[in-house]
């Protein structure tokens, strides 16, 4: 499996792009602020697999939650 996320100056102007295709990591993120589904994306663009979609989501909610809890423990 591809790396979830990669990055080149060769690729999407040097954006961080889902791993395997060329699709912008901040494109899925900015369907979902719209309203638009998961489903939504998955749709409009085909390259990228649902596993890999709901992954990133997972990593960014996993590092989300991580400093939340570091920051609570700084203020503690």
């Amino acid at each position: 499996m591809d790396a979830l996320v990669t990055q080149s100056d060769d690729v999407a102007w040097g954006a961080a792009v889902i791993g395997g295709t060329r699709v912008p990591v901040g494109t899925l993120f900015e369907y979902l602020e719209t309203g638009k589904s998961l489903d939504d994306f998955l749709e409009q663009f085909p390259t990228v697999p649902r596993d890999t979609a709901v992954a990133i989501l997972e990593r960014a909610k996993e590092q989300v939650t991580a400093e939340a809890v570091s920051g609570d423990e700084q203020t503690n």
